[in-house]
């Protein structure tokens, strides 16, 4: 299959696998059903993504998938770690607050499995996790932060940027922020970490 026709065939597959996510919840939404719903076949489906998990790590790893890029990216300039924070936060609160990433919050609330929940941690946090420490190491070396622990402080940096805002979005109290909404929370973050963390006031100004 040329790369082109896969590429929209794993399209209308995955929009597929979302529709009946959130109609199904994870438990009830099968390869086959999707299949069906895609008009694929379970042959394409289970070579393509190997099983349920394997797919919908697939989904999961696809929507952090520009984030990632973002901070891989970022890290490769000489930029500072602040300016590369505030073009990060309005990307990283699109993907935690997008609709895609609802349903599959939604859906892993109600899997009792678990199994859900630990595909979303390991092809999202797990993965962007780690870049983020490597920003955050940055903005210490060169003065603009101060800290200990670097985990610590990108939970920090995490509290201030989400807050509750995911949380409320899964429940339903909270409508999908804007552009300029998730820009000025972003800025907000940065000079609240900066604020709490010190280091050299005039970097990164």
């Amino acid at each position: 299959m040329r790369e082109e026709n896969r590429s929209i065939r794993q399209q209308q597959i995955e929009e597929a696998a979302y529709a009946l996510l959130e109609a199904k919840g994870y438990a009830g939404t099968s390869m086959q059903g999707i299949a069906k719903k895609a008009r694929a076949s379970n042959e394409t489906l289970y070579k393509w993504y190997g099983d349920k998990q394997g797919l919908f790590q697939a989904l999961v790893t696809r929507n952090a998938a520009e984030v990632k890029s973002h901070l891989e990216a970022e890290l490769e300039t000489d930029h500072d770690a602040l300016s590369i924070l505030g073009s990060l936060g309005p990307k990283l609160l699109d993907l935690l607050t997008g609709d895609r990433a609802v349903a599959l919050n939604r859906a892993a609330a109600a899997d009792p499995s678990g199994e859900l929940g630990a595909t979303i941690s390991k092809a999202g946090r797990e993965a962007v996790f780690p870049r983020l420490e490597q920003v955050l190491l940055r903005a210490r070396k060169d003065a603009q932060l101060a800290f200990d622990e670097s985990g610590e402080a990108v939970g920090l940096y995490l509290d201030l940027l989400i807050g509750d805002l995911q949380i409320r979005r899964v429940i339903g109290r909270q409508p999908r922020p804007s552009k300029a909404f998730r820009e000025a929370r972003a800025a907000r973050a940065v000079r609240h970490l900066r604020h709490l963390l010190g280091g050299d006031s005039e970097s990164g100004s």
